[in-house]
Parts: C-alpha cells; sequence; structure tokens
C-alpha cells in the first residue's frame, strides 16, 4: 500500500528558506514520477514542480516557482525534495506530495487524477 509522507513545513518570514520532504513507501519509488503541488484557502491547487521519474533535468516548474524553488528526488532514499527559496506571502498554502498511478509515466501532466496523493504540509510565509 503507497504511502506518501510530507515533513519540512513550518513558519517562515519572507525571504526565507523552507526544505519540504517527501518520503514514499508501498512502490518503487524509482518507477514514478513525482510532483508537488500546493493548495492557498480559496483557491485552486496549482502543481508547483514536477519531476519525471527519469530524474536529472527531466523537471517542469511552474511559473511562480522557477528560479525560487528546485525539486529534486533520491531514488536511494525513496524521498522527493523541494527547496524553497526566497519565500513570498503568496506561496502560504498546504503542500502536497503526489506519485503518478502508472509506472515510467512521461510527461508533466496536470491531471489530478493521475496521482497517488500525501497527507500535505502546511507552509505559512509571514510578511
Amino acid at each position: 500500500q503507497l504511502q506518501l509522507v510530507e515533513s519540512g513545513g513550518g513558519l517562515v518570514q519572507a525571504g526565507g528558506s523552507l526544505r519540504l520532504s517527501c518520503v514514499a513507501s508501498g512502490r518503487t519509488f524509482r518507477m514514478y514520477t513525482m510532483a508537488w503541488s500546493r493548495q492557498a484557502p480559496g483557491k485552486e491547487r496549482e502543481f508547483v514542480a514536477i519531476i519525471s521519474w527519469r530524474g536529472g533535468s527531466s523537471i517542469s516548474y511552474a511559473d511562480s516557482a522557477k528560479g525560487r524553488f528546485t525539486i529534486s528526488r533520491d531514488n536511494a532514499k525513496n524521498t522527493m525534495y523541494l527547496q524553497m527559496n526566497s519565500l513570498k506571502p503568496e506561496d502560504t498554502a498546504v503542500y502536497y506530495c503526489a506519485q503518478r498511478r502508472a509506472p515510467y509515466d512521461d510527461g508533466y501532466s496536470r491531471d489530478e487524477k493521475e496521482y497517488y496523493w500525501g497527507q500535505g504540509t502546511q507552509v505559512t510565509v509571514s510578511s
């Protein structure tokens, strides 16, 4: 049974940094494209970054994340990360880890139905 457990959220001042982690268990991690998504109060869920099962440079970022956020994965640790720098109050949201349902699935789909989801971790950026 797949489990996705996020950690690393918290309260940070604007301009600060946080690193989120997502530990996956229950399936062979290296086979699956992974993603970070977020949802702010009253807003739709937004895919922040997606990293292909291929790893490396096979990454897609939302415009809001480009230049500030870095997604990465460590297949040996079954863990995905999101390094967030230069945080802004508008980055405040619940951040969710997601794993594609299908293995070896290329592309950067932003269809929520194609993913399994973690419980989320709260990130709050104060001004």
